[in-house]
């Protein structure tokens, strides 16, 4: 015995069961805590109560619901309105912060001016703050009867925006949403992996023409199956009393929490696009300029792809960051995974249980995310040091 504590990897290995035993056992006499004190005031413990009816009802959901709804059901109403609500602003963001961020390494005084206006006024002032200027913002529009009016299709009021929409269950449209960006993430890994370097453009260019019929399929098969039966496929709002029927209504709520979280991502991500730019040398673009290629093709061939590599493992942070910024929209009364918590717990009283859901949701929505783009930033990435030059 003696003999093997004179290893170090022995020792080593005893400190470390040691530690995580203590952990464990803080964690048992935590538990056990808990579990006496609420029984001393009368609470039980345990996860029975998911199967009991809420009494409450939300103004927000992708499903069906009714306060006669379970507990269980409601959390994934929360969830599916957060994974929602997350997956628009992330797509939202991405596109505005690349733009943004383009603009700042243009060369052009004006965009550049423009640029960086944006990024030091929205990364600036808090994301609460934002949120309740957009929420105010949108409240303040007409009223219903004096709503604006674009082409007699779409109206903008404090009640919300009416958009013309498909007659289609709310989960289909947020499953043909997740297709979308699960498409994005493939023609971008089928542009710039490494893998695929030495497949002819042709075969490239069919792949990525499959991947976007596999996804308009895919959705035109989902709107089919979620047609809400007896009704016509489009669906144009009109003015019936004093509020607008039919359509698609987006709360001020949700739009509140889309903008505010897109606009406040960009600037981050705009910020995150031109370090990827400056990082690359002049000789990557003199390079496409000796080889021929345009302005155009030198960005869209040689530098884009080269600044998305070098950004990927920041961006892949600040999308799983955006995303737990989420839970804002408890500020403004948007039904989301947290505010959906936060009421069940005022209604049932099972604190412990409720935020141990919360945060086990969270940990494996966003570990799920981060997994995905960090196989996507391995598939992509250069090995060793080809980008110096």
């Amino acid at each position: 015995m003696l003999a093997l504590l004179k290893k170090k990897s022995v020792r080593d290995d005893l400190w470390q069961f040691g530690f995580v035993s203590a952990l464990a056992l803080l964690v048992v006499i935590f538990a056990l805590t808990a579990r006496s004190n609420l029984e001393a005031q009368g609470l039980t413990s345990g996860f029975g109560f998911l199967d009991r009816a809420t009494g409450w009802g939300v103004n927000f959901s992708l499903i069906e619901f009714s306060t006669s709804d379970t507990y269980l059901k409601v959390i994934w109403v929360g969830i599916l309105n957060s994974l929602f609500i997350g997956a628009i602003s992330l797509v939202c963001a991405t596109f505005l912060g690349t733009v943004i961020g383009v603009m700042r390494v243009s060369g052009n005084k004006i965009a550049e001016l423009v640029g960086t206006t944006f990024v030091e006024i929205f990364r600036n002032i808090p994301l609460l703050l934002q949120v309740y200027f957009w929420y105010a913002l949108l409240t303040a529009l007409p009223k219903p009867k004096e709503a604006v009016s674009l082409f007699d299709v779409a109206f903008l009021s404090g009640r919300g925006i009416y958009l013309p929409g498909l007659n289609v269950s709310g989960i289909m449209v947020f499953l043909s949403v997740v297709l979308l960006v699960l498409s994005l993430s493939v023609v971008l890994w089928i542009k710039i992996a490494r893998r695929l370097q030495r497949l002819p453009q042709i075969r490239k260019t069919k792949l990525v023409r499959g991947v976007w019929l596999a996804w308009v399929i895919a959705t035109l098969l989902l709107f089919w199956i979620g047609r809400i039966p007896d009704t016509t496929l489009p669906n144009i709002p009109y003015l019936k009393g004093l509020n607008y029927r039919d359509g698609i209504r987006v709360s001020p709520e949700l739009l509140a929490c889309i903008v505010g979280i897109s606009i406040y991502g960009a600037a981050y991500i705009g910020e995150i696009v031109r370090a990827g730019f400056n990082s690359l040398s002049k000789g990557q673009g003199e390079a496409g300029h000796a080889l021929g290629l345009t302005p155009w093709q030198t960005f869209t061939r040689i530098k884009l792809p080269l600044a998305i590599r070098a950004v990927m493992p920041t961006l892949i942070n600040q999308y799983v960051w955006l995303f737990k910024s989420t839970t804002i929209g408890i500020a403004i009364g948007f039904v989301d995974f947290f505010m959906v918590i936060s009421t069940a717990i005022n209604q049932s009283g099972q604190t412990l249980e409720l935020v141990a859901i919360l945060m086990g949701g969270f940990l494996i929505i966003n570990y799920s995310m981060a997994w995905l783009l960090n196989r996507v930033n391995d598939a992509i990435k250069l090995k060793g040091t080809q980008l110096r030059v």
